[in-house]
């Protein structure tokens, strides 16, 4: 979109959104304009490399990070127009494979099944669901049998593609991506006990610079009401209140 066609565009919102988001945005960007005629612009990328395009300049009104700290390392640059970030729901890791695989029925235990040659997982250095992972890999005891098939994705909605296509037996994936019905009729999927990783507290910002600012407090303000936030559970994010 050129800049003058945004200087039009009063009701139109960039939106920067965690890859885990991709299933449950555009249901909710849908619900959103039809209640306020405001259309969401999103795009979508593991939430560290959001944070480094944003803190690099990129034209963004808000900021939907997968956890606490990638939308606060954007506070810190002093770049959102909020003294912390907010949270808005918070994320849920599984183990997925498909219903034709030979390692059915699924358990965790299948993370160290001989057979297993490759498993996906986002990658940890700028994907919280992957360092959730990893943190939950190496509380389970299971990180240096798991480690060499390991198939790393750059972010949480390619890891759920590794596995749904095959190109991975296994996949540690967020509960938004198993919860769609594709991955429902597909695969099976096990909970990844929660007590193994650090909660997934997915947090937002609106950009300082944003001149969209009242229009993208108004969506998160959104997003927060208690009709919206029980909206969530069944697109597999678990509300904050």
């Amino acid at each position: 979109m050129t800049v003058s066609a945004w200087g039009q565009a009063k009701k139109e919102l960039r939106v920067a959104a965690a890859a885990d988001l991709q299933p449950v945005l555009p249901v909710l960007a849908e619900r959103y304009e039809k209640a306020t005629g405001v259309k969401l612009m999103t795009s979508f990328g593991s939430s560290g490399n959001l944070a480094t395009q944003i803190i690099n300049g990129a034209p963004i009104d808000l900021f939907l990070g997968a956890d606490f700290v990638y939308p606060e390392k954007v506070v810190a640059a002093g770049l959102a127009d909020d003294k912390a970030p907010t949270q808005y729901a918070r994320g849920t890791l599984v183990l997925w494979a498909r219903k034709d695989s030979p390692l059915q029925p699924i358990t965790l235990d299948s993370l160290v099944d001989k057979r297993v040659q490759r498993v996906a997982i986002a990658n940890d250095l700028h994907a919280p669901y992957g360092q959730a992972a990893v943190m939950a890999l190496q509380r389970l005891k299971m990180y240096d049998t798991v480690k060499p098939h390991l198939v790393v994705a750059e972010n949480i909605a390619q890891a759920a593609q590794f596995v749904e296509s095959g190109n991975a037996q296994l996949g540690l994936i967020s509960l938004t991506a198993a919860s769609t019905a594709r991955f429902q009729s597909e695969g099976t999927m096990v909970l990844v006990p929660g007590a193994t990783y650090t909660p997934i507290l997915q947090c937002a910002v609106v950009m300082a610079k944003s001149d969209h600012k009242a229009e993208a407090h108004a969506f998160l303000d959104w997003l927060l009401r208690p009709e919206v936030q029980a909206s969530l559970a069944p697109m597999g994010l678990e509300p904050v209140r």
